[in-house]
């Protein structure tokens, strides 16, 4: 707490000095403190210019998903008001699901700078190296359980929604659960669901390749992947987007928990790059292929089959035909 009343002070006053003094005062403070936090700001990348006649003064701010530079301007209501911060963890899924269990409101965030086993669907790992948004959010909708699913797909509209008004790119969505920037992918989304007899609680996990170098990816996914640097040829300022991000997710999840989910379906399906493709499932060493003619309520693909049947997918690996991802 005591770095985020000195930022606030050095924020509302950003350019200008500030006596050593004055900033102690206004952070509630001592001088002594307020030397050795502007120590831990810096080693956070934080620059702080100190004149020895005028005081300190913050130059730049991190490109870093830091707690506090979320916060200072987000426009939620709830979401991202409480954010668990880390450098690296195994999974972000896993640290959410404990404080879910000890009873962080709907709404808290867990987010890390990388991730050592981040989780995939079908138990794959999920590649987190620096440079991406790593982040799991603590969900506890008033729903079945079988109604889980479908916080893939109002996830999966809120996410391309934010990279489309963003960045102005070609953003779509792969089923179940992968966003796309042309015909590559730039997001996986992992959304679990917690049950007793009645759902507990959801996690769901988004990762994003931001500002990721992809030759810290495995050979075989850097020719299917994509990061938003590499899109704009630029880095993409983390803070702002998981800000806008956080804004479109709430505004969506309310709408679905307020029971407007066809529309979000709606919304889903146009933004779509599956559907009217012929398409390969891979799930436990069998394949099923035909022509994907759209998603129900529940989130499962219909696939039309080459004999004119109908087939229903709840899940398994999607690929394009004639495309890698």
């Amino acid at each position: 707490m005591s770095k985020n009343q000195i930022l606030k002070v050095l924020h509302e006053k950003k350019g200008e000095y500030i006596p050593l003094e004055k900033l102690a005062s206004e952070a509630e403070m001592s001088s002594e403190q307020v030397l050795d936090e502007i120590e831990w700001l810096r080693k956070d990348d934080y620059i702080i210019e100190h004149s020895s006649e005028h005081g300190y003064r913050l130059i730049k701010v991190p490109n870093r998903l830091l707690p506090y530079e979320i916060q200072r301007d987000l426009q939620t209501t709830y979401m991202g008001k409480e954010i668990h911060y880390y450098k690296e963890v195994d999974s972000t899924n896993e640290v959410a699901k404990k404080l879910a269990e000890e009873g962080a409101p709907e709404g808290t965030i867990v987010i890390a700078e990388s991730q050592s086993s981040g989780k995939g669907r079908l138990g794959k790992k999920w590649i987190s190296p620096s440079g991406g948004v790593w982040m799991s959010i603590i969900l506890r909708p008033d729903i079945p359980p079988h109604e889980a699913p479908r916080l893939t797909l109002v996830t999966g509209v809120a996410v391309a929604e934010t990279l489309s008004k963003e960045c102005r790119l070609d953003v779509g969505i792969k089923w179940p659960n992968d966003i796309l920037i042309g015909n590559k992918k730039v997001c996986g989304i992992l959304t679990e669901a917690v049950t007793d007899r009645n759902l507990d609680f959801v996690i769901v996990g988004i990762g994003i390749d931001l500002n990721v170098d992809l030759e810290s990816f495995p050979p075989e996914l850097r020719e299917g992947a994509t990061s938003l640097k590499r899109e704009l040829d630029r880095d993409i300022p983390g803070v702002k987007l998981v800000q806008n991000f956080l804004l479109d997710f709430e505004k969506l999840y309310n709408e679905f928990k307020a029971g407007n989910f066809p529309e979000i379906l709606a919304e889903w399906r146009k933004l779509s790059k599956t559907i009217g493709r012929q398409v390969e499932i891979h799930k436990r060493g069998r394949v099923v292929i035909g022509e994907a003619i759209g998603i129900n309520k529940d989130g499962i693909l219909i696939l039309e089959m080459e004999d004119g049947n109908l087939r229903k997918i709840m899940s398994g690996e999607c690929l394009h035909r004639n495309q890698e991802y």
